[in-house]
């Protein structure tokens, strides 16, 4: 949409019949004991509604319309309290709000934190306040590492390497027709619960996936059973499509991840299709002692491909880790309880959940207006 002033937006809609209400939609974040950290955006209420598994293509369609056509709010200003303390901030040119709160006081209770958000202007055409309320996780005090991993064509195949088929397969689909690789969610369980089975190790998914996927990756892995975490995408724009330097976004962000959490080690998961396993050596090149393994999901099968892997395997072995190129996540899931990394009872359910994922029916359209 073209630039217009708040205000002048505002006066718009209400002239050609339209005034959707306005929404917060906060991203989950993370923090620690003296920083939170979290993202947003305001945007009117397009009147999104949850997928099915019955769902038609063509409603798919419509929805995804909808999060990629949603008409942001510009200049809006928020103020987020937490635990007594205010702090307020405006959203940028696409909507978007970040917050970054210096806490007075150390947060000595780990887990989930609740921010609570009001939108402070524009006002709302309702009578109500538009309120929402941000989650940000500080990582428990028994976590060993932490996870941090892609989504596309690691947790669920989008076809990266194919640019139509990706489009195709993100836009036909929703969360409840789309299924996780095999045992995927049994794998980052066990992770996430480590080899005592109680270390509740924080997991974080930073994705070159736009932001208007986020409420329908959110509700994938709550479906799937993956253990949730704080998403980090990135704003759409088409030319991503197609561009090969995609890595910034990804490394700016782990690095940002390190950097909150300097006494936490980090396990890596991503995949072959693109440029994961060179982001990745360049990070354990950076934090040389924090890499406990890196995990990567063996998609491109070209020899010229194998071959690159094979020399980053060499050079991530000289730094004293370990990059895994694993067929499936049973395979990571061996050599992660051989590290310590899971328990025995994890990796039993890894293999259980995959042999129960390769039984499964598969969902299968009959064509675009079935």
């Amino acid at each position: 949409m073209g630039r217009l002033s708040v205000s002048a937006r505002a006066r718009l809609r209400k002239l050609i019949g339209f005034d959707d209400p306005l929404i917060i939609l906060p991203y989950l974040g993370y923090g620690n004991p003296d920083t939170l950290r979290f993202s947003g955006r305001v945007l009117e209420d397009e009147g999104f509604t949850p997928g099915s598994s019955a769902d038609r293509i063509w409603r798919n369609l419509l929805n995804m319309y909808k999060r990629f056509e949603s008409d942001e709010v510009p200049g809006a200003r928020l103020r987020a309290c937490f635990r007594g303390s205010a702090y307020e901030a405006n959203t940028d040119n696409e909507g978007y709000f970040h917050f970054e709160l210096k806490l007075p006081r150390r947060v000595n209770s780990p887990g989930w934190q609740n921010v609570k958000l009001e939108l402070l202007h524009p006002p709302s055409s309702k009578v109500y306040p538009v309120r929402a309320t941000a989650r940000v996780l500080i990582p428990s005090a028994r976590a060993r590492f932490g996870i941090i991993s892609d989504i596309d064509d690691t947790v669920v195949a989008s076809n990266v390497g194919n640019k139509l088929r990706m489009v195709l397969t993100a836009i036909l689909s929703n969360a409840h027709t789309r299924k996780p690789f095999e045992g995927v969610a049994g794998l980052y369980r066990a992770l996430q619960q480590g080899a005592s089975g109680s270390e509740d190790n924080p997991v974080f998914y930073v994705s070159n996936s736009p932001w208007n996927l986020y409420t329908p990756l959110l509700e994938f892995f709550k479906l799937q059973e993956i253990p949730v975490g704080p998403l980090l995408l990135r704003d759409f724009d088409p030319r991503l499509l197609f561009s090969k330097n995609a890595e910034n976004h990804k490394k700016r962000n782990i690095q940002m991840i390190f950097d909150a959490f300097p006494h936490l080690p980090f396990v890596l998961i991503g995949d072959s299709s693109e440029r994961d396993p060179e982001i990745y050596r360049d990070v354990v090149k950076e934090y040389p002692a924090r890499i406990r393994a890196i995990y990567i999901r063996s998609i491109d099968k070209h020899p010229s491909r194998l071959a690159a892997i094979e020399k980053l395997i060499g050079e991530v072995r000289r730094t004293k880790s370990q990059l895994v190129l694993a067929p499936d996540s049973e395979f990571a899931a061996i050599h992660a309880a051989a590290e310590g990394l899971i328990s025995t009872v994890g990796l039993a359910a890894v293999r259980g959940e995959k042999k129960k994922d390769e039984s499964a029916p598969i969902q299968q359209h009959s064509g675009p207006f079935e």
